[in-house]
């Protein structure tokens, strides 16, 4: 090639400029239309993310008894017959067979106080007795002995044969025969009260059960003096308390202001804390006619119509005073909810349950309208629902709740 040549070949920069400006231009407008892409998207996740505060309520057990009881109250489980058990006599206690739960019957004896003296006297009378009791018979022998002589001197004096003085002689010893002989039989009657009253002084020594019942306390052990009245230093006067379970009543307390509400025999359904989840029925079984003056109340004992051997004296109990009885129907408990937090997404009725930090919609069957609570189906008591606001929630939002002041 030439040199002529070579000089024609020259790159044209002013036609090379101008492509090159127009790319940057479109390099720098998509970089900036990406960034604002990746901005928005951002923006856009951080709004779909952001955590939704927001109220909620719980799902909860009702009883349909709720919708026609007219007053509530609270009070104590007491047993109307209940007994301090002691001793009639002074003694030291040697036997106790019962503790605290043990189960007694009328009569059963639960404890012993040291009675080898009184066991004595009770031997000793029953041989007074026994010697009475000879005696009498000899006085029997005697007086059918006198009994016959005097009748033989008798018919002897008519036929002349003895003197006036023999036959008054037999009369005489007749008459002492009848005379001891009655008394043998007053002394077979005084030696049996005695022995009557060593046996009843022997029976105090044994503590008895008044009534059937549930031991409640222990208060005194083997070793423990026992006296009636507990004067003595260190003396104890009741061995046990005990209690009559079938005699348990709910004793509450009920304004003065809403005793017109309360009538004798009206149903109620008694629930205690010890037992949660069992209502047990009752009826008001007196009025006491009697108010509280410091607490402007009158007590009202609640009889359980069903005894259950889970309940105990001095349990807390509340009373609910119904309106008419409850029926099998209403016995069963529902679930619950507040009807707010029902809402209908896609024609489906639901609820946004709170599962951890999020909500799940979980559709339900509504049902009865319960007090201001509607029956549902499909939750589970105790489960926790979005109350407000349902309009910015979806299935999976993310839920924060309220910070507590």
């Amino acid at each position: 090639m030439s040199a002529d040549s070579l000089d024609t070949l020259t790159i044209d920069k002013k036609r090379q400029t101008v492509p090159r400006r127009k790319n940057a231009a479109r390099i720098r407008f998509a970089v900036i239309l990406i960034g604002a892409l990746v901005v928005f998207a951002a923006v856009l996740v951080a709004v779909r993310n952001r955590a939704v505060t927001i109220e909620t309520t719980s799902v909860s057990l009702i009883f349909p008894t709720q919708s026609f009881t007219l007053l509530n109250s609270s009070g104590y489980v007491v047993a109307q017959r209940k007994a301090a058990v002691a001793a009639k006599t002074t003694g030291r206690m040697e036997w106790l067979g019962v503790e605290e739960g043990s189960r007694v019957t009328a009569g059963q004896i639960i404890a012993r106080l040291e009675n080898k003296d009184l066991e004595a006297a009770v031997r000793q009378a029953e041989a007074a007795l026994q010697s009475a009791k000879a005696n009498r018979d000899q006085s029997r022998a005697e007086l059918a002995d006198a009994d016959t002589s005097f009748n033989r001197q008798k018919g002897l004096l008519k036929m002349g044969i003895i003197s006036q003085a023999d036959y008054d002689a037999a009369e005489a010893r007749y008459k002492r025969a009848v005379a001891a002989t009655a008394a043998a039989e007053g002394g077979i009657a005084n030696a049996a009260a005695a022995l009557q009253g060593t046996r009843v002084n022997l029976d105090y020594s044994l503590i008895r059960a008044p009534f059937d019942a549930v031991v409640l306390t222990k208060n005194a052990d083997v070793g423990d003096i026992i006296t009636p009245l507990g004067a003595a230093a260190n003396a104890k006067a009741a061995v046990v308390t005990i209690a009559d379970l079938a005699s348990l009543q709910v004793e509450a307390d009920v304004s003065e202001s809403n005793l017109a509400q309360i009538k004798q025999g009206q149903p109620c359904e008694i629930t205690l804390d010890a037992v949660p989840g069992s209502r047990f029925q009752g009826v008001v079984h007196t009025i006491v006619p009697t108010a509280d003056r410091s607490k402007a109340s009158v007590m009202v004992k609640v009889r359980f119509l069903e005894r259950d051997q889970r309940i105990f004296p001095e349990m807390s109990a509340k009373v609910a005073f119904l309106e008419r009885a409850a029926q099998a129907k209403d016995k069963v408990a529902r679930v619950v909810v507040n009807p707010a937090a029902v809402i209908t997404r896609d024609g489906k009725k639901g609820v946004y349950l709170v599962v951890g930090s999020t909500v799940r919609f979980t559709p339900v069957t509504p049902g009865a309208k319960i007090v201001d609570l509607l029956e549902v189906a499909g939750v589970k008591s105790g489960e926790k629902v979005a109350l407000s606001p349902l309009d910015t929630l979806k299935d999976g939002s993310k839920i924060a709740f309220p910070e507590k002041k």
